[in-house]
């Protein structure tokens, strides 16, 4: 056996989740919700690149408090459960996710192919008539689907929720890990750079057998509407911006849900 290699390792591990971990995960808790959390002082790339390590975790968190409304209110009707959890999730975020895919559509609707009319659009701050209706859809989609969950999938229906944002926030480290970040500078493009590629695969590839174990329909969706995003944002942009993931997020959360309900597990 070799020591040097293994005491590495554990060395890496140690750097990963021990204390920088503590100071990663906080800063994917304030990057991607609104959830108070402690502060955090002297944030170097690698502190940022971590930090994407940790996204699935929290979406573990979001999907926990998620659930817990289908805990506490035991004899409500799964339409207003349903009402309760879309109300929470955009609370927790804050709509950020919600945000990047008002713009991503109408770049991709308004821009008509023209990557440099896109590239004004998603850097518009106002939302047009696409960014509404994409809204409006994914949250009407959510809401069917987590009312046809609470009303068929029993116990395993939370489960399923729990879940939704893991995958999401999963999808975030596979766009970081397949496609190419167009913005010069910014957040991403430091988090990218000292992304660690191992560590980043181990961890899908976990999350895609626990995925899989879930909900084998719910992941193909998901993967599909992964695949189908990605392709527009090479085909229109060549690359992925803030906006994109936060599109892919949404459409990917909706997706795994959609699959679950039309397919079954």
């Amino acid at each position: 056996m070799d020591f040097n290699r293994l005491q590495q390792r554990l060395h890496a591990i140690k750097s990963t989740f021990g204390c920088k971990g503590c100071k990663a995960f906080m800063l994917a808790l304030a990057l991607l919700t609104r959830l108070p959390t402690l502060a955090i002082n002297d944030i170097q790339p690698q502190d940022s690149s971590r930090s994407a390590l940790f996204y699935p975790l929290v979406g573990l968190v979001i999907g926990l408090l998620l659930y817990l409304p289908v805990l506490l209110f035991t004899h409500a009707s799964p339409m207003v459960l349903a009402a309760i959890i879309i109300t929470l999730w955009s609370v927790i975020t804050g709509g950020l996710h919600l945000d990047g895919l008002a713009d991503s559509s109408d770049a991709w609707l308004g821009g008509m192919g023209d990557e440099d009319k896109i590239h004004r659009i998603l850097k518009d701050p106002l939302v047009g008539t696409a960014g509404v209706v994409s809204i409006v859809c994914v949250l009407l989609l959510k809401f069917v689907t987590l009312t046809a969950l609470l009303e068929k999938a029993g116990d395993s229906a939370g489960w399923f929720i729990i879940f939704a944002p893991i995958v999401g926030r999963s999808m975030i480290l596979l766009l970081f890990m397949t496609t190419q970040y167009i913005r010069e500078q910014g957040l991403a493009s430091e988090i990218v750079e000292h992304l660690p590629v191992r560590a980043t695969w181990q961890i899908l590839t976990v999350l895609g057998v626990l995925s899989v174990m879930l909900s084998f329909s719910g992941l193909v969706f998901a993967l599909i509407g992964f695949w189908l995003l990605r392709r527009m944002m090479l085909n229109y942009i060549s690359g992925f911006t803030g906006d994109t993931v936060g599109a892919t997020v949404e459409i990917t959360e909706m997706l795994w849900l959609l699959g679950i309900v039309l397919l079954g597990v």
